[in-house]
């Protein structure tokens, strides 16, 4: 057990100095994974939350929600990837095609459930003002629904940046081509680029937390998942 104990040491300590003198490389990696990223979750944003605010403005749909985030956690990326081969070929829009089909749920389900579950009595009020359903969805239900939104979004961005490090094997960039190459890196550049992918992943959880908890009227940050002691996105399925 010494022995194994010293040699897990031994690993980090290389890992932390492999690190230090390849810091410009892992940035570039980094560079190259955010993109990816970027674009799955700018992509996913574009066809889930008009879909779920719609569904949730109108109270109907939840089956189709509830679908959508069931099948999205069922298919595993990888596999999705393989499929897109035959249809894609290796290269960036493959691998996006898998990271929208994993930000999808998140970013659905929250949409729809932060609409859906504003107070009735509210938009009763609002449309008894004389406000079109466009003016109360925009003025009334999304401010009211958009701390859970965004809940979503933050799940959605941590999920797709710690996976998007698959790119690699299916002709993509990023922190992926250190992880899946020892040959070249070895295992302390394997450890490291694992220990900066989930340095990574933590430091997007934290930014999207601040961001959520900005969004937030205090009055209102103990009742929604993600802010606080619970941290848990919203689950319908």
């Amino acid at each position: 057990m010494g022995q194994e104990g010293d040699g897990a040491m031994k690993t980090f300590g290389d890992a932390i100095t492999f690190i230090g003198h390849n810091l410009s490389f892992l940035l570039d990696k980094t560079g190259q994974q955010l993109e990816l990223s970027g674009a799955a979750i700018g992509v996913s944003l574009v066809i889930a939350i008009p879909i779920g605010l719609w569904l949730g403005h109108i109270h109907r749909g939840a089956w189709f929600a509830i679908s959508v985030s069931n099948v999205g956690r069922a298919l595993p990326s990888l596999g999705v990837i393989a499929i897109g081969l035959a249809i894609f070929g290796l290269g960036f829009v493959n691998v996006l095609v898998a990271l929208v089909v994993l930000a999808l749920p998140p970013l659905l389900t929250n949409a729809y459930v932060a609409i859906d579950g504003v107070d009735r009595e509210v938009v009763e009020a609002a449309r008894g003002m004389g406000m079109s359903p466009l003016q109360i969805l925009l003025r009334v239900e999304l401010p009211l629904g958009l701390p859970l939104l965004f809940a979503g979004i933050r799940t959605a961005a941590v999920y797709v940046v710690a996976t998007a490090t698959i790119a690699s094997l299916a002709g993509g960039e990023g922190l992926g081509d250190i992880i899946f190459n020892q040959a070249s890196y070895r295992l302390p550049g394997v450890v490291a680029a694992a220990i900066w992918v989930s340095a990574l992943a933590l430091a997007v959880e934290g930014a999207f937390a601040l961001l959520q908890r900005l969004v937030t009227p205090a009055g209102l940050r103990h009742r929604v998942p993600g802010i606080g002691p619970a941290g848990k996105p919203v689950d319908i399925g």
